[in-house]
């Protein structure tokens, strides 16, 4: 007896953990209805899913580069202003020199020594020769550097511009291929809904990061970028059942990459509706407005799929079941 008191108040110390993180551990849901049973993926076959992710990850990829290419642009117009300012003055400083040597012409040695009236004059007029020498000689290096930062600037700007075109033109590609392979699928019509998230408007700079980490859901590991996303959800009050390593022969659970996310409180029911459905838009959503810093790849939810490149698409290549259609379950990938 006092062995199964022990267990006992185990159980409920672990309950009661579990209520106040609001962290879902891997408790077994609906066996029929468990996300990846006769699923090669994430349901889809695997050269849908590896070619989803290599677009999305281009995608993204370009993307960022990109943000990067945009902000070198505006440093160096930036540091073009500032040139463009220093030189004027030092051309102007230049433009007396010149007009002082075509009034009185050139002070040189022989000039000093004819107009001299003594050594010593001689003497002090070579000084001065020289102070003058040197003073001209350092507003035209200065003058030169000015303008040579000034090219340089703007052959950078170019070169920055000519970058930038090519992420553009790769984004283009990028979106093509996803979409090109979910039309092959008979699976990429547009499929807008009035609940419908919008996209993140920064520039990509996803947090977390691409280490491993013990996944709390399985026995399983995932990155530390997912971890941080399904923590994310969590805090903003989406604590329903959670599940993300597992077996599979494609996809991204195996590579800890991807979390299904229960539409019902305990786990993975049949097709969702009433609130389970609206926790489900809600979630999808909330994963969408913050693909950019939480480094979303796609999400699926309700026979649809949300790509960064295209907004969402129809994905009916399920087996009409809850789990494989994701009507049970919000699906979330991350780079």
């Amino acid at each position: 007896m006092r062995h199964i008191s022990v267990r006992g108040r185990l159980a409920a110390t672990l309950a009661l953990m579990m209520a106040v993180t609001g962290l879902a551990v891997a408790v077994a849901g609906p066996a029929s209805a468990a996300p990846g049973t006769g699923d090669d993926g994430e349901g889809g076959s695997k050269s849908l899913t590896s070619q989803l992710e290599a677009a999305s990850r281009g995608w993204l990829d370009a993307k960022a580069a990109l943000a990067a290419g945009q902000k070198r642009q505006a440093d160096l117009n930036a540091q073009l202003k500032q040139l463009d300012a220093e030189v004027g003055p030092k051309q102007k400083a230049f433009d007396v020199i010149v007009q002082q040597a075509y009034k009185t012409g050139r002070l040189g040695p022989m000039s000093a020594l004819v107009t001299a009236d003594s050594p010593a004059g001689f003497l002090d007029r070579a000084e001065m020769l020289e102070t003058v020498g040197v003073q001209q000689r350092a507003i035209l290096r200065d003058l030169e550097t000015t303008r040579d930062s000034q090219a340089q600037a703007k052959l950078a700007i170019d070169a920055t511009v000519a970058d930038q075109q090519k992420q553009v033109n790769l984004m283009a590609r990028r979106k093509a291929q996803a979409e090109g392979a979910l039309k092959a699928a008979n699976a990429g019509q547009d499929d807008p809904q009035p609940s419908d998230g919008g996209t993140s408007k920064g520039a990509s700079a996803f947090q977390g990061g691409s280490g491993m980490v013990d996944d709390p859901t399985s026995s399983g590991r995932i990155t530390l970028r997912m971890l941080h996303a399904m923590q994310q959800a969590q805090a903003a009050g989406f604590t329903h059942y959670v599940h993300c390593w597992r077996e599979q022969n494609s996809g991204e659970h195996p590579k800890g990459r991807a979390c299904d996310f229960a539409a019902d409180p305990g786990g993975f029911g049949g097709v969702a509706t009433g609130a389970s459905k609206t926790y489900g838009t809600n979630l999808a959503n909330y994963f969408i407005n913050n693909s950019d810093k939480l480094g979303v790849l796609y999400v699926i939810w309700f026979k649809r799929i949300w790509l960064p490149s295209s907004g969402w698409k129809a994905y009916t290549r399920g087996n009409g079941d809850p789990s494989s259609d994701h009507t049970n379950h919000v699906h979330l990938s991350v780079i």
